[in-house]
C-alpha cells in the first residue's frame, strides 16, 4: 500500500510561524513522525509540499496514474479558497483524509469553510501532528475494507 502526504502553502515553516497555534513541532518533525508511522505500518509513503496551488493540483492528479492507495492533505490556506484542489480530489475519487493541525472549526469564520473537506472521506481537525497518525490508519483501515 503506498499512501500520499500532501501539504499546503506555509505548513514548511512550521515551528516558525504562530507557535501560538500551530506548535513548536517543524515541517521535518512532522516528516519524522509520518515516516515513522508507515514504517511501523507497512505503508509506503510519499511526502509533497508546496506553496503553489497548481503544483498540488498536478501532485493530486499524478497520484491517479501511480497507484496511489490514499491521501492524506493538508491544503492549509488554500482548503478555504481552491475548488482547483476540491475538483482535483473528485476527479483522482482516491480516498482522501483532509488534516488540519488546528481546528478550523473554533477559529475566524473564513476558515471554517473547507471546499477540499467536500471531497475527502473524513477530516481531522485540532489535533496537531497526532492528526496526521490518525489519518494514515485510518486510510489503511479503508484499503483493508477495500480488499475484502
Amino acid at each position: 500500500m503506498k499512501i500520499l502526504v500532501i501539504n499546503g502553502p506555509n505548513l514548511n515553516m512550521l515551528g516558525i510561524r504562530e507557535k501560538n497555534i500551530y506548535g513548536t513541532g517543524t515541517y521535518e518533525d512532522l516528516k519524522v513522525l509520518v515516516t515513522e508511522t508507515c514504517n511501523q505500518n507497512n505503508i509506503e509513503v510519499e511526502l509533497f509540499q508546496s506553496n503553489h496551488e497548481g503544483a498540488l493540483v498536478d501532485r493530486i492528479q499524478g497520484a491517479y496514474f501511480e497507484g496511489i492507495a490514499g491521501i492524506v492533505i493538508n491544503p492549509a490556506a488554500y482548503t478555504h479558497t481552491s475548488i482547483a484542489i476540491l475538483d482535483a480530489l473528485k476527479a483522482v475519487d482516491i480516498p482522501t483524509v483532509e488534516v488540519h493541525l488546528s481546528d478550523i472549526n473554533k477559529r475566524e469564520d473564513f476558515r471554517q469553510i473547507s471546499y477540499a473537506g467536500q471531497a475527502c472521506v473524513k477530516t481531522i481537525a485540532g489535533k496537531g501532528f497526532k492528526g496526521y497518525e490518525e489519518a494514515i490508519l485510518f486510510l489503511k483501515d479503508v484499503a483493508k475494507e477495500e480488499q475484502k
